[in-house]
């Protein structure tokens, strides 16, 4: 090659280097541009605050397995409310809650019992699988039955209990207006048929205020069946979570993103293109609303957003969704 020909090549080389590092570049800003929280409308107002279970008794929460009795390791107590009852939901209405959680059985006279279990041993006088007894039987037992917080000794709320297992069809009628977040616990699709039929019979503008997590069958059912209510299941926040942060710079939002109701560890939101503005304004644009979460922790989600230092890792004017076990704790803050 001679001399002048080698440099017409490097000529040409360098020139398609410039123009590679030149499109990289374009193409860098183009992605910070449509994903930087700084250029993002901000939406005003304090955060959506959901209490779990309404206001309920606390528990030495570590080393948990799915078959520990949570009432028999309650801490002491500071206040008279037993989780899934309507005075505990009252009561974390009047603390501050924008949205209540319940959980739910069938029961096999056609109700849904309100109650966190699947079995009854741990908490009430009553024993064997939630769903395999009749409504008539719950409404019977003494919920406050097995709570303890010194290893058996007293049990502060037994007697106080007997009758408080309330129906889906009462917590329905005692909050007419109220935003709920119903929990499926199994993963049964007939239960999913059998909730769907319960919210498919309410008006259109009471069904907006309902969503409805859980085992992954059943909500997608109700994804189906009542498709016009938000819904997520642990499969559908892994699919939504993982493709967001897969292409999600894009602003293309996943379609398990989409009128869902979305769980986010506080500590995973970082990830998410454009947190936490613009990442909300997308999930809204989805009919989505976001709920973060206390830490993830390998496996499992926290139970929620409980106390002050785990609040300070929130965005400041953060005024998305949060999931906490303490509204009493957090709802002061979120005035401040």
């Amino acid at each position: 090659m001679l001399p002048s020909e080698c440099v017409l090549y490097a000529g040409a080389s360098l020139n398609k280097k410039l123009k590679y590092s030149a499109a990289a570049i374009v193409f860098a800003a183009a992605i910070y541009i449509n994903n930087t929280n700084h250029l993002a409308a901000h939406r005003e107002g304090n955060p959506v605050l959901l209490a779990h279970r309404g206001i309920a008794q606390r528990f030495d929460e570590r080393e948990l397995k799915n078959d520990t009795c949570t009432a028999a390791r309650m801490l002491p107590s500071s206040h008279e409310y037993l989780e899934n009852t309507i005075s505990s939901m009252r009561a974390g209405f009047a603390a501050g809650a924008d949205v209540v959680e319940l959980d739910v059985h069938p029961t096999t006279d056609g109700e849904f019992a309100v109650f966190h279990d699947w079995t009854l041993d741990c908490r009430t006088d009553g024993s064997g699988v939630t769903r395999e007894h009749s409504m008539a039987y719950l409404k019977k037992l003494d919920i406050g039955h097995g709570y303890t917080a010194d290893g058996g000794k007293t049990f502060p709320f037994r007697g106080k209990g007997i009758g408080l297992m309330p129906t889906l069809d009462e917590v329905l009628a005692t909050f007419p207006q109220a935003r709920l977040l119903i929990n499926v616990k199994s993963r049964d699709p007939s239960e999913g048929e059998k909730l769907a039929a319960v919210l498919n019979k309410l008006p259109a503008e009471r069904r907006a205020q309902i969503m409805v997590y859980g085992g992954d069958e059943p909500v997608e059912i109700v994804r189906q069946r009542a498709s016009d209510i938000r819904t997520i299941s642990r499969g559908a926040i892994k699919r939504c979570l993982l493709g967001y942060i897969g292409y999600g710079w894009s602003g293309i939002v996943p379609g398990a993103c989409r009128n869902a109701m979305l769980l986010v560890p506080v500590n995973a939101a970082p990830w998410l293109w454009g947190w936490p503005d613009r990442f909300l304004n997308r999930m809204k644009s989805a009919n989505s609303e976001v709920f973060v979460l206390g830490p993830y922790r390998g496996g499992e989600f926290s139970t929620g957003i409980d106390s002050p230092e785990q609040f300070a890792r929130l965005p400041q004017n953060y005024s998305g969704g949060i999931w906490t076990n303490e509204i009493e704790v957090i709802a002061p803050l979120t005035r401040k």
